[in-house]
């Protein structure tokens, strides 16, 4: 149950003066659905005003407040602005322009021959000042005057900056006092203000304290629902798994093991045999071999007598794991089974079966693997691949299938910044994978401008002559999935015109089936050339494909670059990555694709990709993956994380956890930034 004192945050916004069904539409849209999310809905920026009494005090360019006296109305001949010419004390002449329906307004606004006082930026047209499309335009000097700092809210169609500053004064007024969750120490050492005063500040100036205080609540809940997971995980009995050696030792691994592989499986040799369930994180770049460790795990469980699930995401990779891992395990006498929403009728009654007797030792599927009618004899491993698509919740859920709680084995390929490690995974142990395997080639990537598109063209058909596969990457247009989609059926329909049908097409907005259809002609070879947008998985392992073209590539950021690179050079055979680039770049874009051409180390780039995006750009969710803050910038992530983490440490051992004093007051903070499944863990727990 959420604590009373937190009911005024969870009113919904329809509560508030001038809500209707018509303004409900815009403020969802924002997720501004309660008074909490309109309380933390914090400026983009400020708009900084100067109160002059002559028009000359001012410089071109400055916004400001100034009383005027109006002259004249001047109507446009034929479409042309409407203009009011009006005059400062000290005689000085200003145009107030106005384009389209606004003059309607104006006219009201300022009447000929009476003082209004004017709020806007001073621009120069001709010898003549002006201000085009006053911000405030006011009676008397006490409203613009309280308008010298201006919040400027982020907006959605059919919302305005009047009626957002409105909505959050209305949501300030409901703010409660509550209790204080952050350390005294670190309190008075930050200079931050109490939770009340911060949420009022950060809404009425740059005020760094305040916005700085509010990132680190949201920090805090986070690293203390975590926390409470680990904690609840060591409380849990899970079965200690102690493997004899024999069916590794059966393995017929192409390569010796890297060094990082090896620690990686003593580690979690190490988890394993403990009592506790283990919650490991395996972080491996592109080709690093984290499947031999998964695999080597799922092992020590059989060799122990039990059993061990692999979860994969999408159906494709979830076969293409059963491929690689029946492929390895041949001479094992290990039998592993493919489980997904397909399989129906008798062959799915027969897993089910050799699941529920245990003489089906790996099973590989999607989601189907945790179906309620789907039961274990023994599981006591779960390994789940690309980690960043299951949530907490979901994989708390996947903890409850075995007998006792299984061990869980996470896998992302995706390498992640220190920082953000701690943000999305706090509750895990790290392995890492930093080195690759040998026999695997540099790709050689290089940079082409786009005016050279028909020798890529050209190189591309010489590439698919020799029987070798491509992959060409259409750019992301914006931030809308149409835009994206037309752009890339425009490059399919162009390459189709040249290759026929060698060319697939795959995007997010084709059925699954269809979606796997394609990938899968191209994963047997009948096409030779799959054409995508970044929001499929191209998650395909194909040998043959040796060449990737990425185009726009200066819209990608550093992350998603490198995973688009890592499809090719899975095979004997040379790879190219080709980068193809606009004409205007920015600083930014340049030093990305220098380091794509510098580099293939994903960890060396995670960090340089959070060093170029920079403190004041929130971290997209299309860049790398979803962070679970709203409030939190980047740079404050980097700065607060260790604190917020060091600080829900002391909560749990030190300072008598949630039943403490300061313990119930982290309880509203958690229910607050809703991680309250924190709480109900403990409950369960």
């Amino acid at each position: 149950m959420r604590p009373e004192a937190l009911n005024p945050l969870f009113v919904e916004v329809e509560a508030l003066e001038g809500v209707g069904p018509k303004l409900r539409k815009p403020l969802e849209k924002l997720g501004l659905t309660r008074i909490r999310d309109l309380a933390y809905h914090l400026p983009d920026r400020f708009v900084e005003r100067r109160a002059v009494t002559s028009l000359y005090e001012a410089s071109v360019g400055e916004n400001v407040i100034v009383a005027l006296t109006v002259r004249e109305h001047r109507s446009p001949a034929g479409r042309g602005p409407f203009r009011v010419m009006a005059e400062d004390g000290a005689g000085n002449i200003c145009t107030l322009t106005y384009f389209g329906r606004a003059s309607y307004s104006a006219r009201k606004q300022l009447p000929v021959g009476e003082l209004r006082w004017v709020a806007g930026r001073i621009d120069q047209y001709g010898q003549m000042l002006q201000i085009v499309h006053p911000e405030h335009v006011s009676e008397n000097a006490s409203a613009p005057l309280g308008q010298l700092c201006e919040a400027v809210y982020p907006l959605s169609e059919g919302l305005t900056q009047g009626r957002a500053a409105a909505l959050v004064a209305q949501a300030l007024k409901a703010l409660p006092v509550l209790s204080e969750w952050i350390e005294p120490g670190l309190l008075n050492k930050m200079g931050w203000p109490a939770w009340h005063d911060a949420v009022v500040e950060a809404h009425r100036g740059v005020h760094q304290p305040a916005r700085d205080r509010l990132a680190y609540d949201e920090l805090l809940a986070n690293a203390l629902a975590l926390m409470l997971v680990r904690e609840s995980n060591r409380s849990q009995r899970g079965t200690p798994l102690a493997g004899d050696g024999s069916l590794r030792a059966r393995l017929k691994l192409p390569f010796a093991l890297t060094g990082a592989q090896a620690r990686s499986i003593a580690e979690i040799e190490g988890d394993l045999a403990q009592a506790a369930p283990m919650l490991r994180l395996l972080q491996g770049d592109v080709g690093s071999g984290k499947t031999v460790v998964a695999l080597t795990s799922m092992l020590i469980a059989v060799e122990a007598g039990a059993q061990a699930a692999l979860l994969a995401p999408t159906e494709i990779l979830a076969r293409q794991h059963y491929e690689t891992l029946s492929r390895m395990l041949q001479g094992t006498g290990v039998e592993i089974a493919l489980l997904t929403g397909r399989d129906k009728g008798k062959a799915r009654e027969a897993i089910l079966m050799g699941l529920l007797d245990g003489s089906i030792q790996i099973v590989v599927g999607t989601h189907a693997i945790f179906q309620d009618a789907v039961a274990y004899r023994n599981l006591a491993l779960v390994v789940i691949d690309e980690q960043h698509r299951f949530g907490v919740g979901q994989r708390l859920m996947l903890a409850r299938k075995g007998r006792r709680t299984p061990h869980t084995l996470a896998m992302t390929a995706t390498p992640i910044p220190r920082t953000l490690t701690l943000a999305q995974y706090g509750e895990m142990e790290v392995s890492k994978l930093d080195e690759l395997p040998p026999g695997r080639q540099a790709i050689d990537t290089r940079v082409v401008a786009v005016e050279r598109m028909d020798d890529v063209a050209a190189a591309l058909a010489r590439h698919i002559e020799t029987g070798q596969q491509a992959y060409w990457v259409c750019p992301m247009v914006n931030e809308s999935e149409t835009d994206d989609l037309a752009a890339a059926e425009a490059r399919y329909a162009a390459l189709k015109e040249r290759f026929g049908d060698a060319v697939a097409l795959v995007h997010g907005q084709l059925r699954p089936e269809a979606k796997d259809a394609a990938m899968e002609r191209f994963a047997r070879g009948e096409a030779s050339l799959l054409v995508a947008t970044t929001v499929i998985e191209v998650g395909v392992d194909v040998p043959n494909a040796t060449l990737m073209v990425i185009e726009q590539a200066e819209r990608f950021g550093l992350a998603q670059l490198h995973q688009l690179r890592g499809r090719v050079g899975r095979g004997s055979g040379k790879s190219t990555c080709l980068l193809l680039r606009g004409a205007q770049l920015s600083e930014t874009a340049r030093q990305r694709l220098a380091l794509m051409r510098e580099t293939q180390d994903g960890f060396r780039l995670a960090e340089e990709d959070l060093q170029l995006r920079g403190g004041g750009e929130l971290l997209g969710t299309r860049q790398s993956g979803d962070t679970p803050f709203r409030i939190a910038s980047l740079e404050q992530i980097t700065k607060l994380l260790p604190l917020a983490h060091d600080d829900a440490r002391l909560l749990i051992e030190r300072d008598g956890g949630l039943s403490g004093p300061r313990g119930e007051a982290a309880r509203l903070l958690l229910y607050l930034f809703e991680r309250d499944w924190g709480v109900q863990l403990l409950r369960s727990g």
